[in-house]
């Protein structure tokens, strides 16, 4: 067999046959990938959790929220490669196809080096800006800078595999993160057990997994002899390519960001509880981690499978792919969030054998694990909406409906004496998604109609 059939056999056709199936063919692994990505930072904190001491897993934890908000910009890039790349796979234009595969992955580096700035010489001041308590702040701004040191290898993975996707390829970056999470916990261990690293050593533990991961995807897309090959000495940003990139990449990292921002804000009132409270916080957010991924699949799947049928004017099947997707996340949230409402506190003992900490994340994830299935609702809406190449909708929706609504309770309700307390803060999230959810769903069936129509 040669490599052009093996690559096809890891491809997906979901511009024809029936639509289930093939969704969960291609959500599932991703899932699984999803999972494994998540472990390198839950391995992190499971063994400084239990190596390393309280301080050093707060000072992990609480960067999470900064992370993203530095990161997503550039995340937000590789959806829009991942857009036009299946858009013009589904309409047959490989010629377009190449130059926007060359335009992202030369993007994924340039992405990587501004992101390598930033965090190694910006972190510690906006940690400072959030309130990081002086017993977690050396620690935390540490390990930043030793993550970011790696970002460029994650921006490389997070495009090439934003391309196996547009493809409907997921199975192949499961097979390289599965390693790489593998290589990542066996470091974690040498680094902070046996060489006393603490944080830098789970820093620079998941950059080199990550660097492994990295270096898998480029080689299958260099070794690739169909119509998504790579050719390192054809890198090229295409200007037509990378405006079409930036069309809906911009908009989709600057709802990332500004998601992100609204988190970091709610971090920092997180913070001014302490650290036992941030340490069960970042706990449990982790144990979030596993559902959100899990209904994120189906998000992934709805931009890939609407672009590849926009591509291909088959708009009856985008109708399906939404009612399809919307249905696996209902399952998946609902099932998931209330298992960890009530039985949360066993998988938490993971982190931390303190009980304060126990008990500070049993709350989160009571208040918010019943309604978490709302959460991927509303992004698979938001991905449909990409799908039919509407960028600037989702975005303002999100940020009015999510973002600007937890900023405002913050800033008002929260602010109120017998409110103010860690179960308000929570509460906040469950809201956001219902009203941001609703305003999507309309937008989505409107615009189906319009496109549908014209």
């Amino acid at each position: 067999m040669n490599s052009t059939s093996k690559s096809k056999n890891y491809q997906i056709d979901m511009c024809s046959g029936a639509i289930l199936p093939k969704l969960l063919l291609f959500a599932l692994p991703l899932i699984g990938s999803s999972i494994l990505q998540l472990l390198f930072n839950a391995a992190d904190v499971v063994v400084v959790g239990r190596f390393a001491g309280d301080n050093a897993l707060a000072a992990v934890g609480s960067t999470g929220s900064l992370i993203n908000l530095i990161v997503n910009m550039f995340v937000g890039l590789s959806i829009g490669a991942n857009v036009i790349t299946a858009k013009y796979y589904g309409a047959k234009k490989y010629k377009d196809l190449s130059e926007a595969i060359h335009t992202s992955m030369l993007l994924s580096v340039i992405s990587g080096i501004i992101l390598t700035f930033l965090g190694v010489f910006g972190a510690k001041r906006i940690l400072m800006w959030m309130q990081s308590p002086a017993e977690v702040l050396d620690l935390a701004a540490q390990y930043l800078k030793y993550y970011f040191l790696g970002i460029t290898a994650t921006m490389v993975y997070n495009f090439g595999s934003a391309i196996l996707r547009a493809v409907g390829d997921t199975r192949r970056p499961l097979y390289y993160l599965f390693f790489a999470g593998i290589i990542n916990v066996i470091l974690n261990l040498i680094f902070v057990i046996c060489f006393d690293m603490s944080v830098v050593g789970v820093a620079v533990a998941t950059t080199i997994s990550q660097c492994f991961a990295a270096i898998c995807v480029v080689r299958c897309l260099v070794k690739d002899d169909g119509v998504i090959k790579l050719n390192l000495k054809e890198l090229k940003i295409h200007k037509i390519k990378l405006i079409e990139i930036l069309k809906t990449g911009v908009p989709a990292g600057f709802q990332g960001m500004v998601f992100s921002f609204s988190n970091v804000v709610i971090q920092s009132s997180i913070n001014a509880f302490g650290a036992i409270t941030i340490a069960g916080n970042s706990a449990a957010a982790n144990i979030e981690g596993f559902i959100y991924v899990s209904m994120n699949a189906f998000y992934q799947a709805a931009i890939s499978f609407t672009s590849q049928n926009f591509g291909a004017k088959k708009f009856e099947r985008i109708k399906k792919v939404a009612f399809l997707a919307e249905s696996c996340v209902l399952v998946i949230g609902l099932s998931l969030g209330i298992l960890i409402a009530f039985l949360g506190k066993y998988p938490l003992y993971l982190y931390s054998s303190s009980a304060d900490v126990i008990v500070a994340g049993q709350k989160r994830l009571l208040y918010m694990g019943l309604l978490f299935f709302l959460c991927g609702m509303m992004d698979v809406m938001c991905g449909m909406l990409r799908g039919l190449g509407y960028s600037i909708t989702p975005m303002i929706i999100s940020m009015l409906g999510a973002c600007g609504f937890r900023l405002l309770w913050i800033f008002t309700i929260f602010q109120i004496p017998i409110f103010h307390k860690i179960e308000m803060l929570y509460i906040s999230y469950p809201i956001s998604w219902i009203i941001t959810f609703a305003a999507q769903l309309i937008c989505f069936v409107l615009a189906y109609r319009k496109i549908k129509k014209d």
